[in-house]
């Protein structure tokens, strides 16, 4: 059966609609990536401590870097220098740090659990506790002041039963 012309005109401008909620989304996404790319840009540009110069001295020094990004070698450098630095970085801020669960008797409050969060543990649905690096004092802390128990793992064998009381001088549920 043949379709009538309107059929077919309400068919293209159905397709069309589609085809703009399609370019829509692809805009969207690429502005969003874009905005993603320049906060972390500026972000990097605060953490080197750039921010406090002059916006001409920043743009002056971003530009003498635009002239070495075009050669392999320097990228390679930079690269390098900046993965070293970040791993440094990292190794502080978890220096002393073990993995700690959190369990509780009941649900938490929203409060609890933002807290919780905030120190950089996560819920497992699963084993229905909070987990996460921690100093043990921190974790034990925090576990206290919600009504729950604390287990600090082992440093050397992180799927191992927590390491006793003698061992590091707290007692550890």
């Amino acid at each position: 059966m043949a379709r009538s012309l309107a059929d077919r005109q309400r068919s293209h401008e159905q397709s069309k609609a589609r085809l703009a909620e399609q370019e829509a989304k692809l805009k969207l996404a690429e502005r969003k990536a874009r905005t993603k790319r320049l906060v972390e840009a500026g972000a990097l540009a605060e953490k080197a401590g750039l921010l406090e110069l002059d916006t001409n001295a920043l743009y002056g020094a971003l530009l003498s870097l635009r002239e070495g990004a075009d050669k392999p070698k320097q990228v390679e450098q930079w690269a390098a220098l900046g993965g070293r630095t970040f791993a440094r970085e990292a190794r502080a801020r978890d220096e002393g740090k073990l993995p700690a669960l959190l369990t509780f008797p009941g649900p938490l409050a929203k409060e609890a659990s933002a807290a919780l969060r905030a120190a950089g543990f996560r819920f497992s649905k699963v084993m229905r506790h909070w987990e996460g690096l921690a100093r043990p004092d921190d974790a034990e802390a925090l576990a206290r002041a919600h009504g729950g128990t604390c287990r600090v793992l082992a440093a050397d064998d992180p799927g191992a039963a927590p390491p006793s009381a003698e061992a590091n001088g707290r007692a550890v549920q």
